[in-house]
């Protein structure tokens, strides 16, 4: 077993953290004790008053395992790591942020600045923003001790976040609890103290972010699939996907890269195709495991399954009969509309309290196989404890198979109340067809642990690398409508950029019917393939990766003829043009040097806006003196016009 990253404090650090700096990393950490007779406790949260009084329930109640769900464990101490999510309340607290530093993120994905983004220079891109989510990082103790009441106690160590961080604050925790554990609540602050001198997260990057005498060294999640609730710019969440597939398998394309996905479904292999369909297309999936991190490690998994794309539907590693969207969904008749979203559960109770929900998926071995969490020196290992060694078998038309899987369908999901096991209840048709050569080459890790753990991050590589390619060629008839262009040669850099291709689903969905959607999907796809691409657009995953990829589109034809107007010679442009052709190129450098001051003065210009208002003036006056002199004393009557030209006067 790898050991944990040593921790040594260093005297320097007894200073109080910078608490500004800590929020672009996390917003809390708590501490949290089941008490007996009150229930969960929070007995600190640092820093203070940074959370609602029901915030602060439903973190607590969401930082410990159901009892229902936990079989007998008699080992004196079992540790576990898992996460959860949940929505904010629109007007919580910002502990040290102030009322005037506070922003909304808008909800609708649109690259103009006037949508309330966080500008550059703003303080509050530092800040803990008004997001909409928060992510609960959990370290789990329960001590089991005959001489307490109940036999033992339990208590977690929270680590809360805007961001979907899991590479950062798994290892985090790692050292975080049992450092705590140890010292007691100074852990907090020692640990707070490095992270607030971490510098600012910077997405689809490898951080190397110091902890004690260790260093973390993470690949951060690219910002083209980050929700916009996630404490973000805007400008920074629309960054080209890549239009390869990476060769560096390290780099993650999508949330939660680092999660097991073989291990997680091994048992359902061959379902893989469906659920990343469903995910695809938004479909309401419950998904019940044994314990929670092998509840939130499905849940993670199912999410990274469609990298590069955005997941915009609603997505709970670990979902309680406490958190408040619980009553919504449990007053939901039959045929009512259920939301579109993953529950990752533990408790037996949402099979019969959630019954209408149209795909189940069961995962999971009741079996704990260790006591103790699986601790590294930087990446965790993704493997949450609970998996029994099974034996890799793609047998699918095996007699025994079949009479099983009739067997499931016919109990039902119920059938989980008296024993678990691992399937799937759903009656969707996927159009995807597995593909057995991926599978055939995942490799049997036999029964060795360690050679397992090893075999199982070659497996993920093997199937991630293939649903990111699957995805990449699903969304590639797309295409077309992310082309820029940029000026032509002679033509003047200073008109508008032609606008993108207008998108309009029925004349998409006929021409793609029309020219097919090529040979990779072609082989791997039934002949409904179009009902597919139709869900998907009907779906609510489609808009939100649409307009963010249509924004990172302008942004990057913007780009282009940005650079265009900085190389240009205007000498030799406004020689070739008539005199009506050089009145309109003086409007529109005229127009792009006033833009650029509003941006330069809201705190939205780019690094090199002062060079390039200067090369703008030097070709407005360069312009303005070829003009005649009856139309320069016409243009000069306006004030903020003169401004610019007398610069160069």
């Amino acid at each position: 077993m790898s050991r944990s990253p040593s921790f040594s404090v260093k005297p320097e650090l007894g200073l109080k953290p910078d608490l500004d700096a800590l929020q672009r990393w996390v917003v809390a950490f708590c501490i949290i004790r089941f008490d007996l007779e009150q229930g969960q406790l929070i007995e600190e949260c640092y820093p203070p008053a940074c959370l609602t009084q029901d915030e602060e329930l439903e973190v607590a109640f969401s930082s410990f395992p159901d009892s229902i769900s936990q079989n007998q464990n008699h080992s004196s101490i079992h540790d576990c790591i898992f996460f959860f999510r949940f929505q904010r309340q629109k007007n919580c607290p910002q502990g040290n942020v102030t009322s005037s530093e506070i922003t909304r993120v808008d909800d609708n994905v649109s690259p103009r600045p006037s949508e309330g983004i966080v500008p550059k220079n703003s303080k509050s891109r530092n800040n803990s923003e008004d997001t909409k989510y928060l992510y609960g990082y959990v370290f789990n103790r329960q001590r089991h001790d005959e001489r307490l009441k109940r036999g033992g106690e339990q208590k977690s160590v929270v680590i809360l976040s805007h961001r979907p961080f899991s590479s950062v604050f798994r290892p985090l925790l790692q050292i975080m609890g049992p450092l705590y554990f140890d010292i007691g609540k100074k852990a907090v602050e020692h640990i707070a103290a490095y992270v607030s001198m971490w510098p600012s997260p910077v997405p689809g990057k490898l951080m190397q972010l110091p902890i004690g005498n260790s260093m973390l060294k993470v690949n951060l999640p690219p910002s083209h699939s980050l929700p916009l609730q996630s404490g973000i710019l805007f400008e920074d969440s629309i960054s080209p996907m890549a239009p390869f597939l990476p060769n560096n398998q390290s780099v993650p394309q999508g949330l939660f890269h680092d999660s097991d996905l073989f291990g997680t479904f091994r048992g359902l292999l061959l379902q893989l195709w469906v659920l990343w369909e469903l995910l695809l297309i938004g479909e309401p999936i419950l998904i019940i495991a044994p314990t929670p991190p092998q509840c939130c490690e499905a849940v993670a998994s199912l999410v990274s399954l469609i990298a590069p794309m955005l997941c915009s539907i609603d997505f709970r590693p670990y979902f309680t009969i406490h958190d408040p969207q619980f009553a919504h969904l449990n007053s939901l008749q039959e045929g009512d509309t259920i939301p579109p979203m993953v529950l990752g559960v533990t408790n037996l109770f949402f099979l019969k309290a959630l019954h209408n929900f149209p795909h189940i998926v069961s995962v999971g071995s009741p079996a704990f196989n260790s006591n103790r969490v699986t601790l590294s020196t930087g990446k965790f290992s993704g493997r949450p404890e609970g998996f029994g060694i099974q034996q890799l078998s793609l047998k699918k038309f095996s007699p025994s198979n079949i009479l099983n899987a009739m067997k499931l369908r016919r109990d039902g999901p119920l059938c989980l109340m008296t024993e678990h096991k691992e399937a799937i209840w759903s009656t969707y048709s996927a159009t995807t067809k597995p593909d057995t050569s991926i599978l055939n080459r995942l490799i049997d890790a036999g029964l060795s642990p360690r050679v397992e753990e090893s075999m199982s991050v070659v497996n993920n590589e093997i199937l991630r690398r293939h649903f990111l390619e699957l995805t990449t060629n699903f969304l590639a008839p797309f295409g077309p409508f992310f082309r820029t262009t940029a000026p032509s040669e002679g033509s003047s850099p200073y008109s508008d950029p032609p606008p993108l291709p207008l998108f309009n689903a029925d004349e998409f969905l006929s021409s793609l019917s029309a020219r097919g959607v090529g040979k990779f999907l072609s082989k791997r796809m039934r002949s409904n393939w179009l009902d597919l691409y139709r869900k998907f657009l009907e779906g609510p995953n489609f808009m939100p990766w649409f307009q963010r990829r249509s924004a990172a589109a302008e942004q990057e034809q913007n780009r282009l003829w940005r650079q265009a107007r900085m190389r240009t010679d205007i000498q030799q442009l406004i020689s070739k043009m008539s005199e009506l052709e050089i009145v309109d190129s003086f409007n529109a450098i005229e127009r792009h040097l006033t833009e650029e001051a509003q941006l330069q003065k809201s705190g939205w210009a780019a690094e090199d806006s002062a060079a390039f208002c200067q090369k703008l003036k030097g070709d407005l006056q360069a312009v303005f003196n070829v003009l005649p002199k009856d139309v320069q004393q016409l243009l000069l009557m306006n004030p903020q016009r003169a401004a610019f030209l007398q610069v160069q006067s």
